[in-house]
């Protein structure tokens, strides 16, 4: 869609069409001047920028190191061609930000709007998705997403907990994958190119005295592998999605905590054998239908902790989580955020600034609080009052702002960028002083100048 920025900048003419088509047009002039940090009677610039924008299919490369504002905004060479924010970009928790319960939060809709163009400044913002949720394919969690908030949105700009977890296919084969729905955790895990999956139902469906408070139904019976496990090896147990079964699930976790090398039906004598176990995220509680928070993955995992210190008799069970707060999950999050910038904006630098914005004070807060520390940019963390968080509190991880929804969220980055823009342009701006004061008032500094009719200054121009 061809933003009004867009079309080649004209000078004003005194008749447009109709008064609304003029009022519409002289709009337009000055939206166009206010982004290229114009005024009446000078002529544009093409080196003040803040934020820095370029057109969607510039391939132009910037410079990290060089600051926003000396990045020029090149004018869209296509009339179907919008300008694209480059010196800033947004990151997006889902739960209780976006959506809560499987539902919309309604500003979250108009937020995405803002986000591809539909603002006063008529410039798109680059966005991903950040979210400790998963059980699902990346692509099934973009197709129920896009729905929820009436807009396209890709893979290649979404994160789920699990996401990261790709990146160990090739260290383990044979794996025990927990969580989630039916058989979509075992699929997921295989498209990332996992070799082995074994699921939980696979060991129940092997030795039903396994969970004796659990029985496989038809459809698990008929989907789970059915496999001798005398001889597999369980190299890691990655737990991708929340349980649906936490008792079940926290016995054949625990059996292959306690394992000879992860072989099941084994004990060690040490209890010092047992595989690596991976948890997605760490939440212990996440925002959902309920008025109240509800327990999620961070808190299976402290009870997995908890409950193999029991059994051992003191041993120390050492798990490891993914998602936020965890800091490879934010810098596989800027990895995914060049990439998505570089694929489809055609932006080769990373931003300046990423506003990531959360409802978790322990997750989302803590974690952009601590990347921003140890990032090469500035991450930039605000709290919505829609999701965990609860108005009135004192949040344990202090944001550099808080809002009430998404869609302020999106504005306050927006307008801060531009704040920025209009003080460095002030900063740059020559300031003439010790000028004279002339007035013809009271007939004081009347000789020091001269006042030429017209006439006079045609004259002038003729003498020879």
């Amino acid at each position: 869609m061809s933003s009004p920025l867009d079309q080649p900048q004209q000078s004003p003419s005194f008749h447009r069409g109709s008064f609304t088509e003029e009022i519409e047009n002289a709009r337009t002039d000055l939206s166009r001047k206010l982004l290229l940090g114009d005024t009446p009677g000078e002529s544009p610039s093409v080196t003040e920028t803040a934020p820095t924008l370029s057109p969607s299919t510039s391939a132009a490369p910037s410079t990290p190191e060089i600051d926003a504002t000396d990045s020029p905004i090149t004018p869209p060479e296509g009339e179907d061609e919008a300008l694209v924010a480059d010196s800033f970009a947004f990151a997006f928790d889902i739960d209780g930000v976006l959506v809560r319960g499987g539902r919309p939060i309604p500003e979250a809709i108009e937020a995405m709007k803002v986000l591809n163009g539909e603002n006063q400044y008529g410039i798109k913002i680059p966005y991903i998705f950040l979210t400790n949720g998963g059980g699902k394919s990346e692509a099934e969690r973009c197709g129920d997403l896009s729905r929820q908030l009436e807009v396209d949105i890709s893979p290649a700009q979404f994160i789920c907990g699990h996401t990261p977890m790709s990146e160990m296919a090739t260290k383990y084969k044979t794996v025990l994958v927990v969580g989630g729905e039916g058989e979509k955790c075992r699929t997921v895990a295989q498209s990332y190119g996992f070799k082995d999956v074994v699921t939980p139902g696979d060991i129940i469906k092997a030795d039903s005295a396994t969970t004796p408070f659990r029985k496989l139904t038809p459809e698990e019976l008929k989907n789970s592998k059915e496999r001798d496990f005398s001889d597999v090896v369980i190299e890691a147990i990655f737990v991708f999605a929340d349980s649906r079964d936490w008792a079940g699930d926290l016995q054949i976790i625990i059996d292959l905590a306690m394992s000879k090398g992860g072989r099941i039906g084994t004990l060690s004598e040490t209890f010092e054998e047992g595989p690596p176990i991976y948890f997605s995220h760490n939440d212990v509680v996440w925002s959902a239908a309920h008025e109240h928070v509800r327990l999620g993955m961070g808190a299976l995992r402290g009870i997995v902790e908890y409950t193999f210190t029991e059994v051992t008799k003191g041993k120390k069970l050492t798990t490891h989580a993914f998602g936020k707060p965890q800091i490879g999950t934010f810098e596989f999050a800027t990895r995914l955020l060049k990439r998505w910038r570089k694929n489809e904006h055609r932006l080769n630098a990373p931003p300046n600034t990423v506003y990531f914005v959360g409802d978790t004070p322990e997750s989302d807060i803590r974690g952009t609080n601590l990347f921003n520390e140890r990032a090469e940019n500035d991450w930039y963390s605000i709290l919505v009052k829609t999701g965990v968080y609860q108005d009135g509190t004192e949040p344990a991880y202090k944001p550099r702002v808080t809002v009430d929804t998404v869609l302020d969220a999106v504005n306050h980055g927006i307008e801060r960028e531009m704040q920025r823009r209009k003080d460095r342009q002030a900063a740059r701006k020559p300031k003439l002083t010790d000028m004279p004061k002339l007035s013809l008032e009271d007939g004081k500094g009347i000789n020091d100048f001269a006042v030429i009719s017209p006439a006079e200054e045609r004259e002038l121009e003729v003498v020879v």
